[in-house]
């Protein structure tokens, strides 16, 4: 089966491709531009993305919006993780959080698929806000994360360990059980 994954980063098709080809889903990066919404979940982000999309793209496809979300900032950044990323990055993130001892945080993924009807996919790990950056793998907020278990961010495992454990890893196991049940 061939699945166009509409996205411009490279890093969630790379976890992607690990996880879904040995399963024979042949994930195709397409990276369209559509607008993303100002939402308070998620889940409303990603179902505006499909709907935008549905009639631009002749294959099914997935997306897939992700979150940060740490309890000492009340979820901040939550639904605003890219946009947080791009304007004050890791370094602001650690900026907020010096001095504060609670690091619990959690990663959440949505990953919605468009067949001719809207599927949606979740996935969640939680875990912690490190003191520093570590590690030169994967992307985005992973140097400064460690999953719950570990002791290293996921910028310090490789996508294979990471994909095992991930927020995006379980909203992508979700997604394969179900197309193995829906056939």
């Amino acid at each position: 089966m061939e699945l166009f994954f509409i996205t411009s980063n490279d890093g969630k098709v790379r976890e992607a491709k690990k996880f879904l080809e040995p399963l024979g889903i042949n994930v195709i990066k397409k990276p369209l531009e559509y607008p993303e919404i100002q939402a308070d979940t998620l889940e409303d982000v990603v179902v505006f993305g499909l709907n935008w999309l549905k009639d631009k793209v002749d294959k099914p496809f997935i997306i897939e919006d992700s979150g940060l979300f740490i309890e000492a900032l009340n979820g901040f950044p939550g639904v605003y993780s890219a946009y947080v990323y791009k304007t004050i990055g890791l370094d602001g993130i650690l900026k907020l959080m010096e001095g504060i001892e609670n690091r619990k945080a959690y990663f959440k993924s949505v990953i919605g698929f468009y067949d001719g009807e809207i599927h949606l996919f979740v996935g969640e790990v939680r875990g912690r806000i490190s003191n520093e950056k570590r590690g030169s793998h994967g992307f985005g907020y992973d140097p400064i994360f460690v999953p719950d278990g570990f002791d290293k961010t996921f910028a310090e495992m490789s996508t294979e360990e990471k994909n095992s454990v991930s927020h995006r890893g379980k909203a992508l196991k979700e997604f394969y059980s179900w197309m193995i049940l829906s056939g």
